[in-house]
């Protein structure tokens, strides 16, 4: 199946919403890690989404130059291309852009989309993420609505997020304390703000105690049942059904969490949660193994010539796909995305 349609890309939300399912949105640096999602969506019988950094799109535009955008953009036509051969649909997202990389990143992308759109084409990515998290709440939804009125016009969906994720995420750092907790308050203003569906589509990251990096099940507080406060709060402001959910909550920080932690979070209207950790570790351990395993094969020890076989990239980085896969197909697993692909 190709990348996902603008249409297709909201029918995959809203059967996740309804299903009390999320989609693993795995960040990727390179072809290799590209199709290592691609296969681990395939194999779950799931679609998927798969997300580049600021950082990982840098490192994708080559070290001579490190331009973002075209990193990002040859990402995305290359995933154009390959998707085709997987039978899943995959919708494209942008992960952290912060306000100072707005311009060097996420503006220009869009612009590449609304020419897209323009000339009758379906936009490059269909999803891009804002992350206003270290401005004030009243700064970050300023630019989220400047953002959602561009995104919206080019049929894309924006991603938000209100207040700080804990830990490091290319660069961008906040402390692990109680402001990891957004309050009733911060939701009806998003709500004011950016609408609840009438002025376009947005998701919400809301933070419950997310942390970004590695941490063992139990060294962070997470409280997904926040999100359930959020949702009722808001509906109740704006007279929506008691029950019902407005918001489409993005799953930041999830490395390390519970079973019933996920679970809570899913029942409470997350639709998308942010896999790197994890996936980057699956594929990294196979390549450390291969070279200490193979290490006088890898390197030409004592003056010998080696091994080619060895040290060949396509040895090990078949192993590092695999293994990627895997971490994704378990994520599937996790969110119960998998078996839920549209036919």
């Amino acid at each position: 199946m190709p990348i996902a349609t603008p249409e297709v890309y909201n029918e995959m939300l809203d059967r996740a919403k309804a299903g009390k399912f999320a989609y693993p949105a795995i960040n990727v640096t390179s072809s290799q890690t590209l199709h290592a999602a691609l296969r681990g969506f395939a194999e779950a019988e799931s679609d998927g989404i798969v997300q580049i950094s600021t950082g990982g799109a840098e490192f994708l535009g080559g070290q001579y130059s490190k331009d973002m955008v075209t990193g990002a953009v040859a990402l995305a036509e290359y995933a154009h291309i390959v998707a085709e051969k997987y039978p899943v649909n995959i919708a494209l997202h942008t992960d952290h852009c912060p306000k100072d990389k707005l311009d060097g990143y996420v503006r220009p992308l869009i612009a590449i989309s609304e020419e897209r759109v323009k000339g009758g084409r379906n936009p490059l990515f269909q999803s891009h993420m804002w992350d206003g998290s270290a401005e004030t709440l009243a700064d970050n939804l300023a630019i989220a609505q400047e953002l959602l009125v561009r995104t919206a016009a080019a049929k894309i969906i924006l991603e938000v997020e209100i207040t700080p994720t804990g830990g490091e995420e290319d660069g961008v750092t906040h402390e692990i304390n109680d402001k990891l907790y957004t309050t009733v308050d911060d939701a009806i203003r998003t709500a004011e703000a950016l609408g609840l569906g009438d002025k376009g589509r947005y998701l919400l990251a809301a933070s419950f105690g997310n942390v970004h990096g590695v941490y063992k099940p139990g060294n962070v507080v997470l409280r997904p049942d926040l999100l359930k406060e959020l949702n009722e709060g808001v509906a109740a402001k704006f007279g929506r059904p008691a029950g019902s959910q407005p918001f489409d909550f993005v799953f930041h920080g999830g490395s390390g969490s519970t079973e019933e932690e996920i679970r809570t979070a899913l029942e409470n209207g997350v639709v998308k949660m942010n896999i790197d950790t994890d996936t980057q570790y699956a594929f990294t351990r196979p390549v450390a193994d291969h070279m200490f395993k193979n290490y006088d094969g890898v390197l030409k020890v004592d003056g010998e010539v080696g091994s080619k076989k060895t040290y060949d990239p396509r040895t090990w980085g078949k192993v590092a796909e695999e293994s990627m896969a895997k971490r994704v197909l378990e994520a599937c697993g996790n969110l119960r995305s998998t078996g839920t692909k549209i036919k």
